[in-house]
């Protein structure tokens, strides 16, 4: 197979084949990505802490008491005054108890604010799928271009060698020697500096999932057909509002503190000598509520409800930008595509029929180089534009809030 058959075929298949990802035994997918760099970076440590307050206050509100119980210790006695003998304990425990309607709006508040940092949780692997959807495909991009170059290379170096042999045999000038020697290096110092961009992009990579960057498989599944109102983001704004009028009824119905059931046992004598007597004490205690108590609470549950709404507004329409922009870029990337790689079998098609042509002596080398040079820089272009395509197709999974 002559030189450019190997770099018209080894580019193609570096290029058709899912932007170059290799096929490995065990590709990394971006869900186990998401899930390694989840663990790895503790992405969702933020939300991960309100579901721990939110369980703590959903268990707080299902106590059958409104706050812990105390103990009550007294005692009496006129020792200190005319000594008669007179005495008087009292053990007995205080229990604050729910005004009625407050333990279930409370319970009903805390589940809410458990939905909505779970939802929370949700969001903050959408972003990090995000971050890890951009890396993938630019590795993909960089190995398909690196790829392209090397099969540039090969070709380069075995025409600077089939060029130096026909040199010595008199056929060509030794400036076309220098010409193919020029060539190759440019090719190889390009060939270099995509290498060490690659190897980047595999630092960050592995910095973020702790996986390795040369099993990465960055196809997903096709568009779903479905609408914003499953978006994370949208989910938890939901959520997140929801919690906020919850919060808002229960601060409503908190319009006292809790009343105290007391139970208590007395001992008391009347003088020294005497016996004691013991009793049974049983007393209720019941605060006095005003509207005022609460309206610091009640102002920032009412706050919170009113960003809440006005956030899901915002965010809907930003939403829906986003996924008209996605939407576009996804049909101009395919058509960009198309187009590059109908140009780059045109391209290749005239740099093998010069290379053929160069073979028999009836084109120059200059003219050929030039045409491998063009045919190369439109493979490399294709390599980025199919990885640009793929990238698009996942920044539409990435505006319809799909998660790996």
């Amino acid at each position: 197979m002559k030189p450019i058959h190997r770099i018209r075929w080894g580019v193609a298949a570096a290029l058709l084949g899912g932007c170059a990802l290799v096929a490995r035994a065990e590709p990394v997918t971006l869900a186990r990505a998401v899930d390694a760099a989840w663990q790895r970076t503790q992405a969702g440590a933020a939300s991960q802490a309100q579901v721990l307050r939110a369980q703590a206050e959903r268990d707080a509100a299902a106590s059958l008491l409104a706050a812990p119980p105390a103990v009550q210790l007294s005692q009496r006695s006129d020792r200190w005054q005319d000594n008669a003998g007179v005495r008087e304990r009292e053990i007995g425990v205080a229990l604050p108890l729910w005004l009625p309607g407050q333990r279930s709006a409370r319970q009903a508040a805390a589940e809410a604010e458990l939905r909505s940092a779970s939802a929370g949780g949700d969001l903050a692997r959408l972003r990090l799928a995000g971050q890890l959807r951009e890396l993938a495909w630019n590795l993909a991009g960089l190995r398909a271009e690196r790829a392209s170059l090397q099969a540039q290379q090969r070709y380069l170096q075995a025409l600077a060698a089939d060029v130096e042999r026909r040199v010595r045999a008199g056929d060509l000038a030794r400036t076309d020697a220098l010409a193919a020697q020029g060539e190759r290096l440019a090719n190889e110092a390009e060939l270099l500096a995509a290498t060490q961009r690659l190897q980047a992009e595999r630092e960050r990579w592995t910095a973020l999932t702790g996986l390795a960057a040369d099993e990465v498989d960055a196809t997903e599944p096709q568009t779903p057909d479905r609408e914003l109102d499953g978006h994370p983001q949208l989910a938890q704004l939901a959520q997140a509002a929801e919690a906020a009028r919850r919060q808002l009824d229960a601060t409503r119905r908190d319009l006292a503190d809790a009343p105290e059931l007391s139970v208590g046992y007395r001992n008391e004598r009347d003088a020294h000598g005497q016996p004691g007597r013991g009793s049974v004490t049983v007393g209720l205690r019941i605060p006095f509520g005003t509207a005022q108590r609460n309206l610091p609470l009640r102002a920032a549950a009412q706050g919170a409800l009113d960003q809440a709404l006005a956030e899901q507004d915002r965010s809907r329409l930003e939403l829906a930008a986003e996924l008209a922009i996605a939407r576009s870029e996804l049909q101009s990337a395919d058509s960009q595509a198309a187009m590059q790689r109908e140009r780059a079998g045109l391209l290749r098609q005239r740099a093998t029929l010069l290379d053929t042509s160069f073979r028999a002596g009836e084109t120059a080398l200059p003219e050929l180089l030039l045409a491998v040079q063009a045919a190369a820089q439109a493979d490399a272009t294709l390599a980025r534009q199919q990885a640009a395509l793929g990238q698009a197709r996942a920044r539409l999974l990435q505006a319809f809030g799909v998660i790996p």
